[in-house]
């Protein structure tokens, strides 16, 4: 007799609360002013951002096809490199990576075919994780952005140069 009363309290229970957390079918969603208000705020989980573009370039083919804009935006106080939507290269080579460079003009500076780079000339970013599409990479704080004019797609291993864009602005 006690387990049969237990059980009908529980299921009274359980089909009471599972009621009332549903909400009426019919019921308005609440617009008053606090609930506006509120979600207008930014909080903690959802920071207001800044950004500008401090340098900008379009890609031009080197030793691969290679296609899209780059550019240098600084955000909340931290520079970062970003590959737009129409951003594309050759998938042909091991270990890419992305570079600033300290020449206007890498492609005049180096000889074809492999438009190769000498070291102290750059500064790497990042390996490059998607051969096409819209990509993001922090640089680091050390570097000063004054001394880089470019940007490029650098196969390390074999020291080729598969695209560049001049940085102005």
């Amino acid at each position: 007799m006690k387990l049969k009363h237990v059980l009908l309290i529980g299921l009274i229970y359980f089909f009471t609360i599972g009621c009332q957390k549903g909400g009426s079918v019919n019921q308005p969603p609440d617009t008053s002013p606090v609930a506006s208000s509120a979600t207008a705020t930014p909080t903690q989980d959802t920071p207001a951002t800044s950004s500008a573009i401090v340098k900008s370039g379009t890609f031009i083919a080197a030793e691969k096809p290679t296609e899209g804009n780059v550019q240098i935006v600084r955000k909340n106080g931290k520079s970062y490199l970003e590959l737009d939507g129409a951003f594309k290269t050759s998938e042909q080579g091991p270990d890419l990576v992305i570079i600033l460079h300290r020449s206007d003009d890498i492609l005049r500076s180096t000889k074809p075919p492999a438009y190769s780079i000498k070291e102290g000339d750059y500064a790497i970013i990042a390996p490059l994780a998607k051969f096409t599409g819209t990509q993001s990479y922090p640089i680091p704080d050390s570097l000063n952005m004054n001394d880089y004019k470019s940007a490029a797609i650098w196969c390390r291993k074999f020291n080729a140069t598969f695209g560049v864009a001049k940085l102005t602005g």
